[in-house]
């Protein structure tokens, strides 16, 4: 079913009002996750509601927590998220940071302990809109469903990196992927549409290949899961190592190295977050000329063969699925409706069916 952005963000904030968050979180929460599902990404958008409230109830997500300053010299910030809701924690010390970095000309912030951050894409569009560079390197702690390479079964998360690049006058770079081929939320996804997946995303929980969304969303044989598997065979594997160690070792939020409890359904983020301002520099005008000269020449070259729209740069699929979902509406499917429906129920707020 499709559903405009403003009807969808009133429901979730509803249900998340019901779970105990402050109408002020509630709705951070909410305008967050619909972003998500504007810019393409459902695997970060409303479907999280459920797993957000069940980790709620079971005290692994605590509503109305903010960031908890550990330490701040200017240029360097440790914060700790508490457990709180990311989409609100993960602004609060993006907020820290951005005054810093425009202060100091740099800040290094670390971010443990947070609930999940959602779309990092957010925090780097943050950045750029005030023409700072950011770089974020991302955790998961939680059930480990990434294999390492040459592993044959989740040792680690979907450890997303994020990149964002402001150019002057234009629309900015945005890159931000998982380090997994595929982000664990869009298998649920998959999962929920009854869809296949592309060969060379997953192995199943006897470590073969496998196309089926499901083995890495609903227990298999003998409750054991399967495994998504890394983007770039061992570069990939390379960076979620780097992810791991970066946002979690260094940001204090520790690592993933224990059996995984199916049953937990609260998700730990760690978050190493880089901010440089081009101008405290020096460079802001080579680097306005060099980043628009690099960006024209990308785009000045021939479309390739079985192509549509030409070059592209990162960004750019979300900046239109934008404009297409706030005029059509965001797709929910049944499966995920319900769901909602029946997260709603267990905190008192009615979800038409």
């Amino acid at each position: 079913m499709k559903q405009q952005a403003g009807a969808l963000e009133d429901l979730v904030a509803g249900i998340l009002r019901g779970s105990g968050s402050s109408d002020a979180e509630a709705r951070t929460v909410a305008t967050n996750l619909v972003l998500a599902n504007l810019s393409g990404h459902d695997s970060h958008g409303v479907g999280m509601v459920p797993r957000y409230v069940d980790a709620v109830i079971e005290g692994g997500l605590r509503p109305n927590t903010d960031a908890k300053v550990n330490l701040d010299i200017g240029t360097m910030l440790a914060l700790d998220g508490q457990r709180g809701y990311g989409q609100v924690v993960g602004e609060q010390a993006m907020q820290m940071a951005l005054e810093r970095a425009r202060q100091h000309g740099s800040c290094i912030m670390s971010l443990g302990n947070s609930h999940h951050l959602g779309r990092i894409g957010h925090f780097a569009e943050m950045a750029v809109a005030q023409g700072l560079v950011a770089l974020h390197f991302v955790n998961v702690l939680s059930r480990p469903v990434v294999a390492p390479w040459g592993g044959a079964d989740g040792r680690f998360g979907t450890n997303p990196c994020c990149i964002g690049i402001p150019l002057q006058g234009r629309d900015p770079f945005v890159l931000d992927f998982a380090t997994s081929r595929v982000a664990q939320g869009k298998m649920r996804v998959a999962h929920n549409k009854g869809e296949q997946v592309a060969p060379g995303t997953l192995i199943d929980e006897h470590g073969r290949p496998t196309t089926d969304p499901g083995v890495v969303v609903v227990p298999q044989t003998n409750g054991l899961l399967g495994a998504l598997l890394t983007f770039g065979e061992h570069k990939g594997y390379g960076m979620a190592v780097a992810c791991e160690l970066l946002g979690g070792a260094l940001s204090g939020g520790g690592t993933w190295h224990r059996p995984s409890d199916p049953a937990v359904k609260a998700v730990l983020n760690g978050m190493l977050t880089i901010l440089i301002d081009p101008l405290r520099l020096g460079t802001q005008a080579t680097f306005d000329q060099e980043a628009l000269a690099f960006v024209d020449w990308l785009r000045s070259g021939p479309q390739a063969e079985g192509t549509q729209g030409g070059v592209q740069l990162a960004g750019d699929p979300e900046r239109a699925a934008r404009a297409r979902r706030r005029v059509d509406g965001i797709d929910i499917d049944a499966q995920t409706w319900q769901e909602l429906v029946a997260a709603g129920r267990k905190v008192g707020f009615n979800v038409p069916s």
